[in-house]
């Protein structure tokens, strides 16, 4: 893993239908990790996969797979998650009431836990859930469907939660997700961020290797 730049391919824009010759080229490519965006249609107005999916990712690769919970209620599934072979597994504080109580128990579980935010959501909301927190994720588009245009106003939110991070909590994961392509990360890593999510930038690359390399240096 690079000791800097994280690059986690988001696999919300691969081709299910080959998914391991998928996870294959992101290996080859250099990805650090492997993102995986869970969706229950009901928290966004889209329906991905679940923890079976997960299970079957788990045995094509030793990456660390990065669960991203874009579900109601997560409390109820982060077990199975965690039994399925995720690494990291991060929530959305806008989805539960249970912020504490839902992270605790992903650790409980062995896994990572991370909290993340919608661009609605202040930082201000994250801010006393990042010492427990080892990943703490910002939205940079609207969570549901990938191919978005990145909201440059999450700047901002970067450069404040990166501010929050090195006073509370050095060892947390700052990552961001969404719209992140050659043309902006820069500006995006020179605010704070550390963990890249980024699916058609990716993906759809006709050098993925070349794609991840830029965006790493």
């Amino acid at each position: 893993m690079s000791e800097n730049t994280i690059i986690a391919p988001s696999i919300l824009s691969a081709d299910f239908a080959k998914i391991g010759d998928e996870i294959k080229r992101m290996e080859i490519a250099g990805a650090d990790w492997i993102h995986c965006d869970v969706m229950d249609g009901i928290f966004v107005p889209n329906i991905t996969f679940g923890p079976k999916m997960i299970k079957d990712i788990r045995k094509l690769t030793n990456l660390p797979l990065d669960v991203h919970l874009m579900i109601v209620d997560p409390i109820r599934y982060v077990e199975q998650f965690a039994k399925s072979g995720a690494d990291y597994i991060s929530i959305h504080i806008e989805a539960t009431e249970k912020v504490e109580e839902t992270l605790k128990k992903i650790k409980d579980l062995g896994c990572k836990c991370g909290a993340v935010i919608s661009p609605q959501t202040p930082v201000s909301a994250l801010e006393k859930y990042v010492p427990m927190c080892d990943l703490a994720l910002i939205m940079s588009v609207h969570p549901g469907f990938g191919g978005q245009k990145f909201i440059e106003s999450s700047l901002h939110k970067v450069s404040e939660l990166n501010r929050i991070i090195k006073i509370v909590n050095p060892n947390c994961i700052l990552e961001i997700d969404g719209g992140i392509t050659e043309n902006n990360i820069e500006d995006v890593k020179r605010n704070g961020a550390r963990a890249i999510v980024a699916g058609s930038a990716i993906f759809g690359s006709k050098d993925p290797a070349s794609t991840i390399g830029k965006m790493r240096s």
